[in-house]
């Protein structure tokens, strides 16, 4: 077959089709043509050139970006626009946009009468150091400065997919201190301030987050005042945004866990606002992780697949196979909520392969977490939304033996799971073993997640409450949440 004249390659289009693994190299993007077509926000051109450059059929970049055939070729004629989360987000992160072009997307908010477009992108333009120590100020009780509350906790759908976007495409903006007569933040006040947030997080392993939440949201308060009145240069000001984004990230997982998710909410959209401030891509995944947690809990599960696609996007120049398995994770979960069986499958294919790579330099001292343990629980709970209980079942098995004695809350978490698991595959007096197991964990550990587990748990024992064990386990089950709403 000849080949076309818009393919470099040695193969035609379709010889590379019957690659299994379609990619689009980096040279595709390389033309003058592609980025007028960004700049422009023309993605049915970019899609068309794009393809063609790679070789590529509609068919491949369907099981790239998850978009039906119909649409990419509708697209790629004019016939449609990009709308929503369903396009922009699957596009830029299944096409593998370069780090380097993503700015080419901001062109359109320099250029007269773009108005309507940057008030369609983010609500609370622009990414300034200011409005994130502002939007932080307004979730912890601090002054509002004249920011429109909702424009803080209205984020959400269409909105939020498009806030996540800038984030991932805005250029940082400066952070050095205005102030001259503040506080000198210094290294070693920094290193102070982190390592509290250390320490917090590691109780939160243990504890459960309903005791950390208060006393993470005055550290927060903290490093805000410091943000705003203290002496620091741009080096050290990007420093302390990091350290900002990362005890927010953690306050608004303590909020989460404790059952506050809107104020859970808000303080990750602020975390992400401060990760995005230090410069820091491998913190701005970080916030998008939790805000992944968020979506396929208790919101949206299509907003934990776009965060988790986009902050695989933000450190695709990071070697850090930890954070990008931790990050399949999420997207992984969100799949399994929306019953997509093979998306799920293949995220959790790809976080196991990445684990067992091991730890790179890249990977952030925060995620010390991630082990085998964890991607197999991940993929417990992702067959356990599925309808698999019996795979599940397998799954936390293999996973209980990986979790240190000291996480309590974490261990307790994956337990109740799997108990709940081996009742719903019929094997009642596993499940009831386990059930017993979890309950003498969980005196002391006060988490609201756990408690919803420990409420899936019982009710499943109840549905055996005629076998002897079951009801057993019901009947302490019931004296234990007691005494925890107690």
């Amino acid at each position: 077959m000849p080949i076309s004249r818009y393919n470099p390659d040695t193969c035609c289009s379709t010889c590379a089709r019957t690659d299994a693994t379609p990619t689009i190299p980096d040279r595709a993007w390389r033309d003058e043509e592609v980025h007028r077509a960004l700049a422009a926000w023309d993605f049915g051109t970019v899609v068309r050139l794009v393809r063609r450059r790679s070789g590529l059929s509609q068919k491949a970049v369907r099981e790239l970006t998850g978009l039906t055939q119909g649409f990419i070729s509708d697209l790629e004629r004019g016939l449609k626009q990009v709308n929503g989360r369903e396009t922009i987000i699957d596009l830029l992160t299944g096409l593998g946009l370069p780090t380097d072009l993503r700015p080419l997307l901001l062109a359109p908010f320099a250029q007269a009468g773009s108005q309507r477009l940057v008030e369609v992108i983010d609500p609370a333009l622009p990414w300034t150091s200011a409005r994130m120590v502002t939007s932080l100020e307004a979730v912890v009780g601090g002054a509002m400065n004249g920011l429109n509350r909702r424009s803080v906790i209205a984020l959400g759908g269409a909105s939020l997919t498009q806030y996540i976007l800038q984030a991932a495409i805005a250029p940082p903006e400066a952070v050095a201190s205005t102030a001259r007569n503040g506080i000198r933040v210094s290294d070693q006040l920094l290193t102070s301030l982190q390592s509290t947030t250390d320490a917090l997080r590691q109780a939160d392993a243990s504890h459960g987050s309903g005791n950390l939440a208060r006393a993470a949201t005055a550290h927060l308060k903290v490093l805000l005042r410091f943000l705003k009145e203290g002496d620091f240069n741009e080096a050290t000001g990007r420093r302390l945004a990091a350290v900002t984004a990362d005890t927010a990230i953690q306050t608004g997982w303590y909020h989460f866990d404790s059952g506050a998710h809107t104020a859970a909410h808000n303080l990750l959209l602020g975390a992400l606002r401060a990760a995005h401030a230090s410069g820091d891509s491998r913190l701005r995944a970080g916030a998008l992780s939790f805000i992944a947690i968020h979506g396929y809990s208790v919101g949206d599960p299509r907003d934990a697949v776009t965060a988790a696609r986009v902050a695989r996007q933000v450190i695709a120049d990071q070697d850090a196979p930890a954070l990008h398995a931790m990050l399949l994770t999420r997207q992984a979960r969100g799949h399994a909520r929306l019953r997509e069986d093979r998306q799920a499958r293949t995220a959790l294919e790809e976080a196991q392969a990445l684990c067992a790579r091991g730890r790179r330099e890249d990977d952030p001292h925060w995620l010390y977490w991630i082990n085998p343990g964890e991607i197999m629980g991940q993929t417990g709970s992702c067959l356990l939304d599925l309808g698999r209980s019996d795979q599940a079942a397998q799954a936390f098995a293999d996973a209980r033996n990986a979790f240190s004695p000291d996480e309590i809350r974490t261990r307790a978490q994956f337990l109740s799971r799997a108990a709940t698991a081996q009742m719903r595959a019929g094997d009642v007096d596993a499940g009831s073993a386990t059930g017993h197991e979890v309950l003498a964990l969980v005196s002391g550990v006060r988490s609201a997640r756990l408690d919803d587990n420990l409420d899936t748990m019982l009710a499943e024992a109840r549905r055996y409450s005629s076998a002897a064990p079951a009801q057993e386990l019901v009947e302490r089950g019931q004296a234990v949440m007691e005494e925890r709403a107690a």
